[in-house]
Formats: C-alpha cells, sequence, structure tokens
C-alpha cells in the first residue's frame, strides 16, 4: 500500500517500520527490520538494509547503500549485526555504510548532523560522532572511530582501527595510517601533523586564547623532542586553564598502543 508520501515504484518491507511523515521516492527499497523516524527524506534509488535504525530528520541521496552486509570474509550470513544512524544527517550520492561484525560490537554507529558527501564509504564496525564533514570519496576501513567535528578532505582514507580526535582536520587525500590527536591537521600520503585546526576552533567559537594554547600543545606533542609522556605532562598543565586541551591529554593516554602521526 502506497501514501501520497511513498512513491509507487518503491519496495518497502512489511517489517520495516516508518513514521508517517517518511518519505520514500522513486525505485527506493527498504529491507526487513528497517526503523526510520520522522521527517527522513529518501529522495530515489536509495537502499536501505536492516537490522537498521535511522533517527528524524535525515536526507539520503540517490544511489545510496545503507546497511548493507559488511565487506569483511568473516560475516555469516545470519550473523545478528546492526546499523544506528541519529538525526539531522545528510548522505550524499553513491554512499555506502555497512553493519557491524560479531567480532566487534556488531554495530556501526553515526551520530547526530553529519555531512557525508559523495562516494564516501564507511565499514563496518565505525563510529562516527556528530557534526562531522565528509568531504567527496573520504573512506574509512573498519573499525575506525571518527569524533565529534572532524572534517575528513577529499578522498582522505582512514586505515582499519584508526581513532581521528575531535576537532582535527585531514588534508585533500590524506592516508591515515595512525591516530590523529584532537585539534590537529593532518596532511599528506602517509600523513604527519601539519599545525592545528586553526579555523575549526574560531568557527567553534574559541577565544584567541583558546587557539594559542592549542598552538602551544601542539608544539609540546611535535616540536620540542618531548617523550609522549613528558608532552602529557606540558599538555595537562596548559589545560588548567584551557579545560578544552583536557580532551588532548585524555585521547594521548588512550592511544598510546596504537600511536599518533609522528
Amino acid at each position: 500500500m502506497t501514501t501520497p508520501l511513498i512513491h509507487p515504484t518503491a519496495v518497502i518491507d512489511p517489517t520495516a517500520i516508518l513514521h508517517e511523515s517518511v518519505k520514500v521516492g522513486p525505485f527506493c527499497v527498504i529491507g526487513p527490520n528497517v526503523k526510520i523516524g520522522k521527517g527522513t527524506v529518501l529522495t530515489s534509488h536509495v537502499v536501505i538494509q536492516g537490522p537498521t535504525t535511522i533517527g528524524e530528520d535525515n536526507t539520503f541521496y540517490q544511489f545510496c547503500s545503507i546497511g548493507e552486509v559488511p565487506q569483511d570474509k568473516k560475516y555469516k550470513e545470519g550473523d545478528e549485526v546492526f546499523l544506528e544512524i541519529g538525526d539531522r544527517n545528510t548522505i550524499r550520492e553513491y554512499v555506502s555504510i555497512s553493519r557491524g561484525t560479531v567480532q566487534d560490537n556488531s554495530l556501526t554507529k553515526l551520530g547526530d548532523d553529519n555531512w557525508i558527501m559523495a562516494t564516501c564509504h564507511i565499514a563496518h564496525d565505525c563510529i562516527v560522532g556528530s557534526r562531522t564533514i565528509f568531504a567527496n570519496g573520504a573512506s574509512l576501513a573498519g573499525h575506525a572511530i571518527i569524533e565529534d567535528d572532524v572534517i575528513l578532505g577529499g578522498y582522505s582514507m582512514i586505515y582499519q582501527r584508526c581513532r581521528i580526535g575531535q576537532g582535527a582536520i585531514t588534508g585533500f587525500s590524506s592516508g591515515i595510517h595512525r591516530n590523529v590527536p584532537p585539534f590537529i591537521t593532518a596532511a599528506g600520503y602517509r600523513a604527519v601533523p601539519s599545525g592545528i585546526n586553526s579555523e575549526g576552533l574560531r568557527r567553534h567559537q574559541y577565544s584567541s586564547e583558546a587557539i594559542k594554547a592549542t598552538k602551544d600543545a601542539y608544539k609540546s606533542l611535535y616540536r620540542k623532542d618531548l617523550t609522549l609522556q613528558d608532552a602529557i605532562v606540558e599538555i595537562k598543565a596548559l589545560a588548567v586553564d584551557f579545560p578544552h586541551l583536557e580532551k588532548m591529554v585524555k585521547f594521548l593516554e588512550e592511544t598510546e598502543d596504537r600511536g599518533i602521526i609522528r
């Protein structure tokens, strides 16, 4: 049965649960065990497989593949794996987002207010925060973590299990093979630190003093030839007056095993 908001060419599994305000355009396919919240729009030719839960006011553009089985040879048919997407996300053309795997937490997850541009890929078991921007072609390998307010430059490639800290930014075609601390700019085929994300800090209304403190933290981490532990000590001292740097301290303490870009 179709409604004025569901195009007659759309195919919707009987087990899918759609809020009455969801708009489903031509030739969309919604599989079993999909739940979509109010105000969400599927423009046309969007495929959503489940189990997938999608929040409110999202927009999916044509030829997206959302919630398909993971691109992982260990996946077996019948594995209970999931995708969760929050609210107000924009998912552009040809984006693919896979469900999780039982080898991890069985979950791929996106937060709110993300802007995912055309041809991006978000692999199985990735965790993406809120207010991120993925420029065209940016791709995540499995198990990557992208924290809030991150910007990935076009065609950035994030290696599996890497973590990109809050407010960091990557340059065009960057290859991220280690963790990127918060507020840092990473650029290059094998990405190296290239300063702080000053513009991002300004956009989020950090004061000039806070931006200077972030630059000082960067110098401790990358310019003073300190050990990581000694750099953490200096950044902790800065964080007393500039609490946003506590995020950098926590990140560095939690990711010593993987290592950061150097």
